[in-house]
């Protein structure tokens, strides 16, 4: 952006922006407000526990929207209601419907008519990646090694461990096999 002409940039003055734009640091924030306000008037209620989560309740069911920066996922029992809700979002925002859920934030999901099925195989095969650890073989319990405090160096860099610690903790939403072994650990 250039600074109008009529202003002097010496001064010590700031532009103060009417309208969000794309890519500053608070368009986010801007397109979650507009978004926030957009739900309320549709009746829904943001969630105690999760600024992101918002419901709606009524006799018989209840509607859920579940926002990540700019994705919305939708989730209630009768299709003809998240139908409406989509129409609505549309004229509004101008939305692209990407159909049923099948991957999001490292989740794969997978359903039939009688259950859904969570998955995160891609994102233990990047983990694995990352670590450079492609090649390892397969333990039978998750903590097959007992940890011994004497035994290997301080790590002149410990960021790559934490990020590393981090990963499989977000593991743990389909792997509740490695609870014991990750909080051994981190």
């Amino acid at each position: 952006m250039q600074v109008p002409p009529s202003m002097d940039s010496n001064a010590g003055q700031v532009c103060k922006l009417n309208k969000s734009l794309y890519g500053l640091r608070q368009a986010n924030r801007q397109r979650y407000e507009r978004l926030f306000s957009f739900l309320i008037l549709q009746g829904y209620a943001r969630s105690n526990v999760d600024d992101s989560l918002f419901l709606r309740r009524t006799k018989n069911s209840m509607t859920i929207a579940l926002v990540y920066v700019d994705d919305i996922i939708l989730a209630r029992n009768d299709v003809v209601e998240i139908e409406k809700l989509t129409h609505l979002l549309n004229e509004t925002f101008k939305i692209k419907n990407l159909g049923d859920l099948t991957y999001f934030l490292g989740l794969e999901v997978a359903r039939n008519k009688t259950r859904i099925h969570l998955c995160q195989r891609k994102y233990v095969l990047d983990l694995l990646e990352d670590a450079g650890m492609m090649n390892c073989a397969p333990a039978i319990t998750p903590m097959d090694h007992k940890l011994v405090a004497d035994i290997g160096g301080i790590l002149l860099d410990p960021s790559s461990y934490r990020r590393l610690i981090g990963k499989l903790i977000y593991l743990t939403n389909t792997r509740l096999d490695i609870n014991h072994a990750l909080q051994h650990l981190s």
